[in-house]
């Protein structure tokens, strides 16, 4: 019962009332010091609006702090809605409340009081997702022990299929209280008036699994509280194993991504990688094309300078003969 009143009080007065007002109370008053600051009046404040761009009026509004805050916000939000769901039952009511009152209060923050935040593109959440994943899954161990120790469903069950002499709850609560007898009580701490009720009393009851005064072992654990605790961690056992089955059958039947997107993403990536395949060969058939044509100049080149050296080489026709007839002169 504590549980739920301070669950209560934290979803319906700190979640929906506090954090709402102190998400459009603070940039309103930042921005309320700021024009005081500024010490404009309001003749020069509308003159300034009309001259500066708008990117220019931007840079008076409060710097965007990044997104950390939100993300912390609805971390804790999620861990309280789940880890003690099985305590306040109406704590997912609350917090829908608080996100559709929030999504437009962070809408009219983001868009008139915080400068505009720089796109940064992005795969996923990143660590938050992690952190969501990790709270859920201490949440169905903790919702698990709460419904197993803090609830009569496991006693219940056990004294109806082991104990019940015609399988029903008939004589339940007899079976939950031990005996006490009143005469055992330590000396200084017996009742002070034994005869309040009208006639002396010798034996109590109170609310637990123990041996009766008359047993061997008076006073100590009896077997019904060891099988009780032993089906109540065994449902904690099974029911963490189910619901992880069922989450794991949920993840299988309804994907992250639908079957079209992947259809398409899959086909985006195709066309890149024909894009990118024609792309490398017109880069080959380029450098092919350059290869080819300097070959042809290196050829050509090649084949005129052999010309150029033959023609060097070898005597014109007639020079022998010039020759031989100045020598004979």
């Amino acid at each position: 019962m504590e549980l739920c009143i301070q669950l209560s009080i934290t979803m319906l007065g700190k979640q929906l009332i506090q954090n709402n007002l102190f998400e459009i109370g603070v940039p309103k008053l930042k921005k309320l010091i700021r024009y005081i600051r500024s010490k404009q009046g309001a003749f020069q404040e509308e003159e300034r609006q009309k001259k500066l761009q708008r990117y220019e009026a931007d840079h008076f509004l409060e710097p965007f702090a990044g997104l950390t805050p939100e993300y912390m916000e609805m971390i804790i939000q999620f861990g309280f809605v789940t880890l003690f769901v099985a305590s306040f039952p109406l704590a997912p009511l609350f917090a829908l409340l608080n996100n559709i009152i929030e999504i437009r209060l962070d809408a009219k923050k983001f868009v008139t009081e915080l400068r505009r935040p720089v796109a940064a593109r992005a795969k996923d959440i990143g660590i938050w997702y992690n952190l969501l994943r990790g709270v859920a899954n201490v949440a169905v161990i903790i919702n698990a022990f709460v419904i197993s120790f803090t609830s009569d469903f496991i006693p219940r069950m056990v004294y109806q299929y082991m104990y019940s002499p015609d399988g029903s709850m008939h004589g339940f609560v007899n079976n939950t209280l031990s005996y006490f007898n009143v005469s055992h009580f330590q000396e200084g701490k017996e009742p002070m008036d034994p005869l309040y009720l009208g006639y002396t009393v010798e034996m109590c009851r109170y609310k637990d699994y123990r041996e009766p005064p008359w047993s061997t072992t008076p006073y100590e654990i009896s077997k019904e509280f060891w099988t009780v605790l032993a089906v109540r961690l065994a449902f904690v056992i099974v029911f963490q194993n189910v619901v992880m089955l069922m989450s794991d059958i949920v993840d299988w039947l309804i994907p992250d991504i639908p079957k079209d997107i992947i259809l398409q993403i899959h086909k985006e990536k195709i066309l890149l990688v024909d894009l990118f395949l024609k792309e490398e060969q017109g880069k080959i058939s380029v450098l092919e094309s350059r290869a080819s044509t300097r070959g042809k100049e290196n050829c050509s080149r090649s084949n005129n300078n052999n010309n150029n050296n033959n023609n060097n080489t070898t005597a014109p026709p007639g020079s022998g003969l010039h020759t031989n007839s100045t020598k004979s002169l």
